[in-house]
């Protein structure tokens, strides 16, 4: 059986791939339910729709390759709401639970797309970008977003996020 290699191209995103899906389990690592959802008397999104988008994205990645995966709070994210301030977030548990189902999957689709799919074009509602700024710019993001989730873990009390 051949084992597919993947894209000179994005060879550098799967390396950022493996650290973020070991990243995000840290940064959750410890973490209240009261706290996922803690803002600080602020209008910052809470670590419960921070983790949620990020899950979100990992299964829009897969859409191509596995249609009609879904995480628990699907109906939360769905075409990227923004944060609902009444409602109930999936737990801890139910993210982690999603994120190791979808992150071997969201790797697999990473690894086997080529360069003529790579070069091709996506619409992204009004705005047009080739997979390889969309794979750029999700892997941008999901930084971002665990950035975050490691900000909040320091603003809430918890020890640092470890990087080790």
């Amino acid at each position: 059986m051949e084992t597919k290699t993947a894209s000179n191209r994005t060879i550098g995103f799967l390396s950022l791939f493996d650290m973020h899906t070991t990243f995000f389990r840290r940064a959750l690592d410890g973490i209240s339910e009261e706290d996922m959802h803690n803002r600080l008397n602020t209008q910052a999104n809470h670590m419960g729709w921070i983790s949620g988008s990020v899950v979100q994205q990992r299964y829009f990645m897969t859409q191509e390759t596995h249609p009609g995966l879904k995480q628990t709070g699907d109906e939360l994210f769905r075409e990227n709401q923004g944060i609902l301030t009444n409602a109930k977030y999936p737990s801890v548990a139910e993210y982690l639970k999603d994120w190791e189902t979808i992150s071997p999957l969201a790797r697999e689709a990473l690894v086997a797309i080529g360069d003529e799919k790579l070069d091709s074009t996506m619409d992204m509602g009004g705005m047009k970008m080739t997979y390889y700024e969309v794979i750029s710019f999700t892997m941008y993001r999901e930084a971002n977003m665990i950035g975050q989730l490691a900000l909040w873990r320091r603003l809430l009390g918890y020890p640092a996020l470890k990087y080790d």
